[in-house]
Protein backbone atom coordinates (compact mmCIF):
# COMPACT_ATOMS: atom_id res chain seq x y z
CA UNK A 1 0.00 0.00 0.00
CA UNK A 2 1.56 3.04 -1.35
CA UNK A 3 2.07 5.42 1.88
CA UNK A 4 0.55 9.52 1.94
CA UNK A 5 3.81 11.25 2.20
CA UNK A 6 3.41 14.91 4.17
CA UNK A 7 5.52 17.86 4.77
CA UNK A 8 4.77 19.56 8.07
CA UNK A 9 5.10 23.01 8.12
CA UNK A 10 4.64 25.04 11.52
CA UNK A 11 6.77 27.95 13.78
CA UNK A 12 5.64 25.75 16.98
CA UNK A 13 7.87 23.05 17.51
CA UNK A 14 5.77 21.29 20.42
CA UNK A 15 2.75 21.45 18.29
CA UNK A 16 4.89 19.97 14.83
CA UNK A 17 5.93 17.62 16.77
CA UNK A 18 2.78 16.14 18.45
CA UNK A 19 1.27 16.07 15.11
CA UNK A 20 3.76 14.05 13.23
CA UNK A 21 3.31 11.96 15.96
CA UNK A 22 -0.23 11.65 16.21
CA UNK A 23 0.17 11.14 12.17
CA UNK A 24 2.65 7.98 12.90
CA UNK A 25 0.29 6.06 13.97
CA UNK A 26 -1.94 5.56 10.79
CA UNK A 27 -0.51 2.80 8.30
CA UNK A 28 -1.14 4.89 5.32
CA UNK A 29 0.29 8.46 6.49
CA UNK A 30 4.13 9.44 6.42
CA UNK A 31 5.96 11.85 7.83
CA UNK A 32 8.82 12.60 5.37
CA UNK A 33 9.99 16.30 6.91
CA UNK A 34 9.26 19.52 8.94
CA UNK A 35 9.81 22.76 8.33
CA UNK A 36 9.12 26.20 10.62
CA UNK A 37 8.70 28.29 7.96
CA UNK A 38 8.05 29.07 4.50
CA UNK A 39 11.07 29.43 3.54
CA UNK A 40 12.16 26.40 4.99
CA UNK A 41 8.99 24.49 3.56
CA UNK A 42 9.68 25.63 -0.20
CA UNK A 43 13.55 24.00 -0.03
CA UNK A 44 12.03 20.54 1.66
CA UNK A 45 9.44 20.63 -0.52
CA UNK A 46 11.74 20.46 -3.55
CA UNK A 47 14.32 17.80 -2.20
CA UNK A 48 11.53 15.46 -0.42
CA UNK A 49 8.36 16.03 -2.96
CA UNK A 50 5.48 15.52 -0.64
CA UNK A 51 2.31 14.14 -1.68
CA UNK A 52 0.87 17.06 0.58
CA UNK A 53 1.96 19.68 2.92
CA UNK A 54 0.28 20.64 6.00
CA UNK A 55 0.78 24.48 6.26
CA UNK A 56 0.36 27.32 8.96
CA UNK A 57 -0.38 30.84 7.94
CA UNK A 58 1.15 33.16 10.35
CA UNK A 59 4.98 31.79 10.31
CA UNK A 60 8.38 34.21 10.97
CA UNK A 61 10.46 34.87 7.61
CA UNK A 62 7.94 33.61 4.81
CA UNK A 63 4.37 33.04 5.89
CA UNK A 64 2.18 30.08 4.67
CA UNK A 65 0.17 32.00 2.05
CA UNK A 66 3.47 33.06 0.33
CA UNK A 67 5.12 29.62 1.06
CA UNK A 68 1.30 27.84 -0.61
CA UNK A 69 1.81 30.58 -4.31
CA UNK A 70 5.74 29.81 -4.57
CA UNK A 71 5.20 25.75 -3.95
CA UNK A 72 2.51 25.22 -6.07
CA UNK A 73 4.07 27.62 -9.00
CA UNK A 74 6.98 25.46 -8.82
CA UNK A 75 5.20 22.22 -7.75
CA UNK A 76 1.51 22.52 -8.92
CA UNK A 77 1.06 18.55 -8.52
CA UNK A 78 1.29 18.71 -4.64
CA UNK A 79 -1.68 19.17 -2.04
CA UNK A 80 -1.37 22.15 0.34
CA UNK A 81 -3.84 21.91 2.98
CA UNK A 82 -3.80 25.21 5.81
CA UNK A 83 -3.67 24.13 9.25
CA UNK A 84 -4.20 27.13 11.60
CA UNK A 85 -5.83 28.93 14.77
CA UNK A 86 -7.34 31.43 12.07
CA UNK A 87 -11.17 31.43 10.79
CA UNK A 88 -11.09 34.89 9.03
CA UNK A 89 -12.71 35.10 5.92
CA UNK A 90 -9.31 36.67 4.42
CA UNK A 91 -7.23 34.50 5.19
CA UNK A 92 -9.73 31.86 4.33
CA UNK A 93 -9.92 33.50 0.42
CA UNK A 94 -6.34 34.20 0.10
CA UNK A 95 -5.47 30.63 1.39
CA UNK A 96 -7.98 29.25 -1.93
CA UNK A 97 -6.24 31.92 -3.99
CA UNK A 98 -2.95 30.96 -3.78
CA UNK A 99 -3.94 27.78 -4.33
CA UNK A 100 -4.27 25.65 -1.32
CA UNK A 101 -6.58 22.46 -1.65
CA UNK A 102 -7.89 23.00 1.47
CA UNK A 103 -8.51 25.10 4.80
CA UNK A 104 -8.75 23.10 8.12
CA UNK A 105 -8.76 24.61 11.86
CA UNK A 106 -6.38 23.29 14.86
CA UNK A 107 -9.51 22.44 17.17
CA UNK A 108 -10.30 19.57 14.77
CA UNK A 109 -10.15 16.13 16.30
CA UNK A 110 -7.73 13.96 15.33
CA UNK A 111 -9.80 11.28 13.19
CA UNK A 112 -10.91 13.96 11.85
CA UNK A 113 -7.81 15.38 10.45
CA UNK A 114 -6.65 11.98 9.24
CA UNK A 115 -10.23 11.73 7.65
CA UNK A 116 -9.20 15.13 5.88
CA UNK A 117 -5.88 14.18 5.17
CA UNK A 118 -7.06 10.81 2.97
CA UNK A 119 -9.64 12.74 1.38
CA UNK A 120 -7.30 15.53 -0.32
CA UNK A 121 -5.20 12.96 -1.32
CA UNK A 122 -8.43 11.04 -3.19
CA UNK A 123 -8.80 14.64 -4.72
CA UNK A 124 -11.60 15.93 -2.45
CA UNK A 125 -11.48 19.29 -0.66
CA UNK A 126 -11.01 19.36 3.03
CA UNK A 127 -13.20 22.10 3.79
CA UNK A 128 -15.99 22.39 6.77
CA UNK A 129 -19.64 23.68 6.01
CA UNK A 130 -19.37 26.82 8.24
CA UNK A 131 -15.89 27.83 6.28
CA UNK A 132 -17.74 26.58 2.95
CA UNK A 133 -20.60 28.65 3.24
CA UNK A 134 -18.68 31.93 4.19
CA UNK A 135 -16.76 32.00 0.80
CA UNK A 136 -20.01 33.87 -0.61
CA UNK A 137 -19.00 35.29 -3.84
CA UNK A 138 -14.85 34.78 -4.21
CA UNK A 139 -15.46 31.74 -5.73
CA UNK A 140 -18.81 31.48 -7.89
CA UNK A 141 -18.25 32.25 -11.31
CA UNK A 142 -19.97 35.53 -12.37
CA UNK A 143 -20.77 33.72 -15.63
CA UNK A 144 -23.50 31.71 -17.04
CA UNK A 145 -23.36 29.76 -13.90
CA UNK A 146 -25.93 32.30 -11.65
CA UNK A 147 -28.38 31.33 -13.79
CA UNK A 148 -27.78 28.06 -15.23
CA UNK A 149 -28.73 25.89 -11.98
CA UNK A 150 -32.17 25.19 -13.66
CA UNK A 151 -30.51 23.23 -15.98
CA UNK A 152 -29.63 20.88 -13.20
CA UNK A 153 -30.86 17.28 -12.73
CA UNK A 154 -33.13 16.33 -9.56
CA UNK A 155 -30.21 14.05 -8.95
CA UNK A 156 -27.90 16.53 -9.80
CA UNK A 157 -29.37 19.09 -7.47
CA UNK A 158 -29.37 16.28 -4.18
CA UNK A 159 -25.19 15.32 -5.36
CA UNK A 160 -24.77 19.22 -4.87
CA UNK A 161 -26.46 19.67 -1.90
CA UNK A 162 -24.41 16.83 -0.39
CA UNK A 163 -21.50 18.36 -1.50
CA UNK A 164 -22.27 21.13 0.24
CA UNK A 165 -23.00 19.65 3.45
CA UNK A 166 -19.50 18.37 3.70
CA UNK A 167 -20.23 14.58 2.28
CA UNK A 168 -17.62 12.75 0.26
CA UNK A 169 -17.91 11.06 -2.30
CA UNK A 170 -18.06 7.63 -0.64
CA UNK A 171 -20.91 9.16 1.87
CA UNK A 172 -22.91 10.33 -1.43
CA UNK A 173 -23.01 6.99 -2.89
CA UNK A 174 -24.07 5.57 0.07
CA UNK A 175 -26.76 7.96 0.77
CA UNK A 176 -28.52 8.40 -2.43
CA UNK A 177 -27.37 4.38 -3.42
CA UNK A 178 -25.55 4.90 -6.51
CA UNK A 179 -22.23 3.98 -7.23
CA UNK A 180 -18.81 6.00 -6.21
CA UNK A 181 -18.01 6.31 -10.01
CA UNK A 182 -21.58 7.82 -10.87
CA UNK A 183 -21.20 10.13 -7.94
CA UNK A 184 -18.07 11.11 -10.20
CA UNK A 185 -19.89 11.46 -13.27
CA UNK A 186 -22.51 13.43 -11.56
CA UNK A 187 -19.92 15.83 -10.70
CA UNK A 188 -18.47 16.35 -13.59
CA UNK A 189 -22.02 17.15 -15.39
CA UNK A 190 -22.59 19.54 -12.73
CA UNK A 191 -19.05 21.14 -13.10
CA UNK A 192 -19.49 21.13 -16.89
CA UNK A 193 -23.04 22.69 -16.72
CA UNK A 194 -21.95 25.50 -14.09
CA UNK A 195 -18.95 26.46 -15.34
CA UNK A 196 -17.07 25.67 -11.98
CA UNK A 197 -13.77 24.18 -11.33
CA UNK A 198 -14.04 22.30 -8.25
CA UNK A 199 -15.83 21.16 -5.10
CA UNK A 200 -15.55 24.68 -2.79
CA UNK A 201 -17.13 26.73 -6.13
CA UNK A 202 -19.78 24.14 -6.07
CA UNK A 203 -20.64 24.45 -2.49
CA UNK A 204 -20.79 27.70 -2.53
CA UNK A 205 -22.72 28.35 -5.32
CA UNK A 206 -25.03 25.98 -3.41
CA UNK A 207 -25.57 28.23 -0.81
CA UNK A 208 -25.56 31.15 -2.62
CA UNK A 209 -28.78 29.48 -4.65
CA UNK A 210 -30.74 27.98 -1.73
CA UNK A 211 -30.09 24.57 -2.69
CA UNK A 212 -28.38 24.64 0.79
CA UNK A 213 -28.99 26.41 3.87
CA UNK A 214 -26.36 28.72 5.25
CA UNK A 215 -25.06 27.34 8.40
CA UNK A 216 -24.36 30.58 9.93
CA UNK A 217 -28.79 30.64 9.42
CA UNK A 218 -28.58 27.50 11.15
CA UNK A 219 -26.58 28.14 14.16
CA UNK A 220 -28.85 31.24 14.21
CA UNK A 221 -32.36 29.89 14.35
Amino acid sequence: MDRIRVLLVDDHTLFRKGLASLLQTQEDIEVVGEASNGIEALKKARTLMPDLILMDIYMPKCNGLDATKMIKNEMPYVKIVMLTVSDSDQSLFEAIKCGAQGYLLKNLEPFELFNMIRSVFRGEAPISSPLAARILNEFVSKNSARDSHGTLTQREKEVLTLIAEGASNKEIAYRLKISENTVKNHLRNIMEKLHLQNRVQLAVFAVKKGLVKDTQDKDQS
